[in-house]
């Protein structure tokens, strides 16, 4: 056996020995390391490639995966491409949505928890990491995610085939039935209506090459709740509430309303979780403290995150410049950038789990 086919096969062992945490595999029999190359002088390069652009332990595994070739005898210097081929959620195969790898719905038990603008910063936070993100707007009664992401209100014109662009802003693709309504017409549409709204975004939107669909309902568990649960097989729903008990109450009916579609829940983000004073930079309780940990116990559901009340999301969300997009270093930008990796390792995980032929080759 010569040099290179012996350093090779040393190279692979001692890769083999690093584990992803959250898939508890070694990246090796993952498929994760591809395409490695090694030169006459020792250098060894090869592409390591994620389940995820948003992978939470993304360093971890590059410096481990680093230390593990340059231990190997005769190796003098390694280069690893990191890159990233999100899984996608099996269950989409049953629809006509080829370029759509994972839906993520978020919801809420009532209004005015700041669902919307969880729902976008979540989605620029994903979109940050590399990811290609749609938004879709289901909140039909109340369609507002075209102002939070600056995009004006138009008319989109379908092509030939019938298909809508959407537009872009903050590298997110969005559909809202804002773009075809005038001026302040309300929605006045009953259960029909609202399911054929939904199917058409879904369906006769050009989305293209999308990683992660995210998909902004009304509050509450009614008609596109419904519609969505029993037509769309969802990767999974984030639950947004705040502190106070009158929200805890609305919300556990809607985690009730999930489990018994055995919809997946991702996790609950309790928004509102204090006052961030721009001032002094501390955090004061205004309303009860610790809901969102309640509930996520009571249900066996991760809290994902706990976001203060800060102005200056609400200034910026109000400008259409979403606070992770406009000032990322920000301390609630990173809460939802955590919030949002957490997200994506759950289903990375789960995407992973129902595919293990692919995993196996």
């Amino acid at each position: 056996m010569s040099f290179m086919a012996v350093v090779s096969q040393e190279i692979f062992s001692a890769l083999a020995q690093v584990e992803d945490p959250d898939l508890h595999r070694d990246i090796v029999a993952l498929g994760m390391i591809r395409d490695v190359r090694i030169s006459p002088d020792g250098h060894v390069s090869f592409d390591f490639t994620l389940t995820t652009p948003a992978c939470p332990v993304r360093d971890q595994l590059h410096e481990q995966a680093r230390q593990a070739v340059l231990n190997v005898p005769g190796v003098t210097g390694v280069n690893i491409n990191m890159k990233s081929e999100v899984y996608r959620d099996s269950r989409l195969n049953q629809l006509e949505l080829p370029n759509i790898k994972n839906i993520i719905a978020v919801g809420s038990g009532k209004g005015g928890v700041g669902k919307s603008t969880v729902a976008v910063n979540l989605a620029v936070s994903l979109a940050q990491t590399g990811a290609k993100v749609g938004l879709l707007d289901a909140d039909f009664y109340g369609p507002n995610q075209d102002q939070m992401l600056g995009i004006t209100r138009t008319t989109l014109a379908p092509d030939q085939n019938n298909k809508i662009t959407p537009p872009v802003n903050h590298g997110i693709k969005l559909m809202s039935l804002a773009f075809f309504l005038e001026g302040d017409s309300p929605v006045m549409w009953r259960g029909p209506m609202l399911h054929g709204a939904l199917n058409q975004f879904l369906h006769d939107v050009k989305w293209g090459e999308t990683d992660y669909l995210v998909i902004d309902l009304p509050p509450g568990t009614g008609d596109v709740q419904i519609t969505l649960v029993q037509n769309v097989p969802l990767t999974g729903i984030v639950i947004v509430t705040t502190p106070q008990n009158v929200a805890l109450s609305d919300v556990r009916k809607t985690i009730r309303m999930f489990e018994k579609t055995k919809t997946t829940i991702l996790g609950v983000v309790e928004n509102m979780s204090g006052f961030h004073c721009p001032h002094c930079q501390k955090v004061t309780e205004i309303f009860a403290q610790g809901g969102g940990a309640a509930l996520a116990k009571d249900y066996g559901v991760e809290l994902l995150g706990r976001i203060p009340l800060d102005p200056e999301v609400c200034r910026l969300g109000e400008i259409g410049r979403p606070i992770v997009s406009e000032n990322p270093e920000h301390s609630i930008s990173q809460i939802y950038q955590a919030v949002a990796k957490k997200i994506a390792a759950r289903i990375s995980i789960a995407d992973n789990a129902a595919i293990p032929q692919i995993i196996e080759s």
